[in-house]
């Protein structure tokens, strides 16, 4: 008698076979570098990295710095007196400055006997280094800002060639990342935000 045999095994399932590791390797990185690329336009859309170059902002802050500014802050509000911002320096567009506004379109300031007003009202500033040594009175023209630097008597800044087109400004200064042990809050004092023109 002839012994039947058969097969019970069961057929291995086909492995599918994938795409070469380097084809799928380069895919990855060209992904990482579109993602990046993509992150940093939409960060520096948002935001502007600036280096404190010199001293006219002293004390608030200091030579060699680097603060992070947002660009979206006059986009979505308006200026306010007391705040830090960054502009293109209307006489040299290519150079950047930083200083504290100080007067709206519509204000007159005047600065005498080491003192600042605004609109005839006293401005109690405890952030600058020195009272001013220079006078004089300014009327801020629509659609500029008059700023000056903390350190009064070491910045070029309004006083001394005029106040700065709104299309100039960058953005607000809103914190110091750099030096890390020097991380804080940029402060923008409210001093004036209750003088009427």
């Amino acid at each position: 008698m002839e012994e039947l045999m058969t097969d019970n095994t069961v057929p291995a399932p086909e492995v599918e076979q994938t795409s070469g590791g380097w084809g799928r390797f380069f895919l990855d990185v060209l992904e990482t570098i579109l993602l990046s690329a993509v992150l940093f336009l939409v960060i520096n859309a948002l935001s502007a990295r600036v280096r404190v170059d010199g001293f006219s902002m002293n004390p608030t802050l200091q030579d060699g710095e680097f603060v992070l500014v947002n660009r979206l802050a006059y986009r979505l509000g308006q200026p306010q007196r007391g705040d830090i911002v960054v502009f293109h320096f209307p006489l040299d567009p290519s150079q950047d400055l930083i200083k504290r506004i100080i007067g709206l379109p519509g204000d007159e300031v005047k600065v005498e006997n080491g003192a600042v007003y605004v609109n005839g009202e006293f401005i109690d500033e405890p952030y600058i280094a020195e009272q001013p040594y220079y006078t004089g009175q300014w009327t801020v023209e629509p659609a500029t800002l008059f700023v000056l630097g903390d350190n009064r008597n070491d910045s070029s800044d309004s006083h001394a060639w005029g106040a700065v087109g709104f299309e100039n400004v960058i953005g607000k200064a809103v914190v110091v990342y750099w030096p890390v042990n020097e991380w804080a809050w940029i402060n923008h004092f409210s001093f004036a935000k209750a003088i009427q023109p």
